[in-house]
């Protein structure tokens, strides 16, 4: 069989079914399915919406934080004498000031909590919070900064995981021998015996570099500890009980007792998901001063100061049978996670868990290990935990594929994991998945039959595909509270309020959790609001990270408004007289009966209700704990997206400069809820996910200080840079997710390098195996081709 053949054999069929599938899953939806703008952007372009930095209180001071100037070193000394007494500054305090807990988003293991609000006796890397003050303005408080004496003994610093777990190295963290925190390990089938069955075996080791979340908004936090000795955070989070919790621990007080209002959040993406700084130091400087306190981040701080996303060195091993089928698999994984754990923990396991979730490698192992290091802490960033192993596996695959004369996106599809695979067995397992089809359409949408390997010289395409979570179910957190947690209120003028603790950070969850809403109680967006800022009003919600936000809140607030629409049908079937044999229905603000068509609004439904029950509202009650996922095994993700990118690249052989000139993305994100929001997720992720892969990395000199923390110098790139996006949705129709949808908005970011990696790879025959893909790689690897 021809290689055209056999492609035209792999991927037809397969295309064929996407087109079919997508005509077998449209439903009758009055809201869901529509194309809705993000409700809140009114918000945002009239200038209306008001961030945490644009909070102002009468009395108002402002902080500003202490950090050392060196990667690691002891703390002998700090004299804040001369600070105090500078006319405006309010307060000073150190790491004495505070009670010295430890902390960390792995509150189910206590000895993995590594971080405090202020160093006490050591610090760790370059910018450490060493102490803080508070000033009339925050021109006296940086003043007051420079009259802060600190003696230090400074102590070798550890920049790279090679270093660091040298034996006789300087331990980062006490008692972490060779400074390897964490080891995991996943093992299915029999990796040893599986080579010797293998007909082509290839190694090789990739790295991926440290880069940025940089949103537009930076950190900032206002604190206000009222006479009662009750603390209110005003902050950019990410995770507004993850800020109350950590917080309670950090000060010692009860949760209860902290109250946390998320304010507009101008992006995050990972880093913004703990307890930082800001919202640290500004509680503590107001406990102090009796004053609201405001810390603002420079840019610099929040690229410094926040979280950076890990980088990886990977070693890897794949064995294909001949005709291409993936027979074993193993990755010798070492993270650089900086000077603490932060989400880490956690990555060491998923990436080897979300490295090879798109295909089915019957044989796998995997070994990662944390390593501590004097640099900037990393942590989860969009596409957490996937982007580095998936560029590895899925660029090998196409070297597999060109020695042994296979076509990449057909070796893809005859390896996609499909329904009901288990991936790792009690760990993963897939529910819906259409990823063979996303496969296929991405290729079909680019000719890839047309133009994979006959393009013109320095021309290409390339191809990756992915799979990510839809929430995160194990509860590291050790929370006691639902995880997602929703109430929705009908007024007896039939508007409906809704209430949840999911924070909108741009990714418009408010949107549709409002659609959803909309859709139970059949109700036009114009007679929702919501409101999702506020620990003092609902309690239960872990926050906006491993794209849960349509599984878990959007459940939740299904659960909720079918609880609503429960009481509103009792309110009209005594009204209505509604027989045993009868049913209600709910649309365009009615409800009535099914067989007669008598009616009644939902505004009198819900004032008869509250004629019947002494005043009390209609008000319905949602909550989602999945604990049936984890009965079925699956103690990772309640259920997965899948997707594929093709691109299409052109290579200056002279420059090495790459340009993306076309692309096609096709999504599994179970039934598109939001059409709109969708395309919206998919731009923004290519645009991040191209400079992952092209010009993005923190750069440091060799005392740690990060050299290059500004945007005239990290590039990050440009509208300009952005090539045209074909967006392809395919519909599955998940049985976990409200109305059959899935998540939308990190694995998006995941196939673009790999997929750039391959198409440089087509066009002009080099291989890079680090990232980011530089012209100088380029330009090097081409003069190494030539020589040989």
């Amino acid at each position: 069989m021809t290689q055209a053949q056999q492609v035209d054999r792999k991927l037809s069929p397969a295309a064929g079914f996407w087109l079919r599938n997508r005509e077998v899953l449209k439903k009758e939806f009055s809201v869901i399915g529509t194309r809705v703008p993000r409700i809140e952007s009114k918000n945002k372009v009239t200038g209306e919406a008001r961030y945490a930095a644009d909070m102002k209180f009468p009395g108002m001071l402002y902080g500003k934080i202490l950090r050392s100037p060196y990667a690691h070193a002891k703390i002998i000394s700090i004299d804040t004498s001369k600070a105090e007494k500078l006319p405006g500054v309010k307060a000073v305090v150190t790491g004495k000031d505070t009670i010295g807990a430890r902390y960390g988003l792995w509150r189910l293991r206590e000895e993995t909590m590594d971080e405090q609000g202020l160093a006490l006796d050591k610090v760790r890397y370059v910018g450490d919070e060493v102490a803080a003050v508070a000033a009339i303005d925050e021109d006296t408080a940086i003043e007051a900064l420079d009259l802060i004496d600190v003696k230090y003994d400074v102590l070798p610093a550890l920049l790279t995981p090679e270093d660091a777990v040298k034996d006789g190295a300087p331990e980062i963290h006490e008692g972490i021998k060779n400074n390897i925190s964490v080891n995991r390990r996943i093992e299915v089938g029999n990796v040893d015996t599986a080579w010797d069955k293998c007909d082509f075996v290839m190694s090789d080791t990739f790295k991926t570099q440290v880069v940025q979340h940089v949103p537009m908004e930076n950190l900032a936090s206002v604190s206000i500890f009222d006479s009662t000795g009750k603390l209110t955070v005003y902050t950019s989070t990410q995770s507004a009980y993850f800020v109350q919790c950590l917080l309670a621990m950090a000060l010692g007080m009860k949760e209860g007792d902290i109250r946390i209002i998320r304010t507009f959040t101008g992006g995050g993406f990972g880093c913004k998901l703990e307890l930082m700084g800001d919202a640290f130091c500004s509680a503590l400087l107001s406990k102090v001063t009796g004053k609201p306190v405001r810390i603002a981040y420079t840019r610099r701080e929040t690229f410094v100061n926040s979280r950076q996303k890990t980088s990886m060195k990977m070693d890897v091993k794949v064995g294909v049978k001949k005709d291409g089928k993936i027979h074993a698999v193993e990755f010798s994984t070492t993270l650089d996670g900086g000077a603490h754990h932060s989400y880490n923990v956690t990555t060491t396991m998923i990436t080897g868990i979300l490295g090879t979730l798109p295909y089915r490698i019957p044989n796998y192992r995997y070994n990662g290990r944390h390593v501590y290091t004097n640099l900037p802490v990393t942590g989860a960033m969009r596409g957490h935990g996937a982007m580095q192993p998936v560029f590895a596996l899925d660029h090998m695959i196409d070297l597999i594929a060109k020695q042994i004369g296979v076509d990449p996106a057909a070796m893809r599809i005859m390896n996609a994991t499909q329904p009901g695979d288990v991936k790792i067995p009690n760990i993963c397992h897939v529910s819906s998945c259409g990823l063979q089809e996303a496969i296929a359409g991405s290729a079909e949408r680019m000719n890839w039959r047309e133009k994979y390997g006959k393009l013109p010289d320095g021309h290409g395409l390339g191809i990756g595909s992915y799979g990510f979570f839809c929430g995160a179910l194990y509860n590291y957190f050790n929370t006691k509270r639902p995880y997602a947690e929703c109430w929705v209120r009908v007024n007896q003028d039939g508007t409906v309020h809704i209430f949840t603790l999911m924070a909108e950070i741009g990714q418009g969850c408010d949107t549709v959790i409002s659609m959803i809403v909309a859709e139970v109680l059949g109700v036009g967006l114009d007679a929702v609001t919501i409101k999702s800022d506020d620990t003092g009003i609902v309690t239960g919600d872990t926050g906006a990270f491993s794209s849960r936000t349509t599984m878990m809140a959007g459940n939740a607030a299904k659960a909720a408004a079918e609880d609503a629409r429960r009481q509103l049908f009792i309110a009209a079937g005594a009204k209505l007289g509604l027989k045993v044999q009868d049913a209600f229905d709910i649309k365009d603000g009615n409800i009535f009966i099914v067989r007669t068509g008598e009616s009644m609004t939902i505004a009198e439904a819900a004032m008869a209700h509250q004629n019947a029950n002494k005043g009390a509202p209609v008000l319905g009650r949602g909550i989602f704990t999945p604990s049936s996922h984890l009965q079925e095994g699956t103690v990772v993700s309640p259920t997965w997206s899948f997707g594929s990118q093709v691109l299409e690249v052109k290579v200056d052989k002279e420059t090495g400069q790459v340009s993306v000139l076309n692309s096609a993305t096709a999504h599994d994100c179970g039934i598109a809820l939001n059409p709109l929001a969708v395309e919206g997720q998919l731009e923004g992720s290519i645009h991040m996910a191209l400079g992952y892969a092209l010009t993005e990395i923190c750069k440091f000199d060799d005392k740690g200080y990060m050299i290059n923390a500004n945007f005239q110098d990290y590039k990050i790139l440009s509208a300009l840079d952005m090539p045209p996006v074909d967006s392809i949705v395919i519909d599955t129709d998940d049985i976990h997710g409200p109305f059959g949808g899935k998540e939308a908005g990190e694995g998006l970011t995941i196939p673009t390098a790999p997929a750039i990696a391959n198409a440089i790879y087509d066009a002009v025959g080099v291989s890079i195996k680090s990232l980011p893909i530089t012209p100088e790689k380029i330009l090097r690897a081409l003069k190494e081709k030539e020589g040989k």
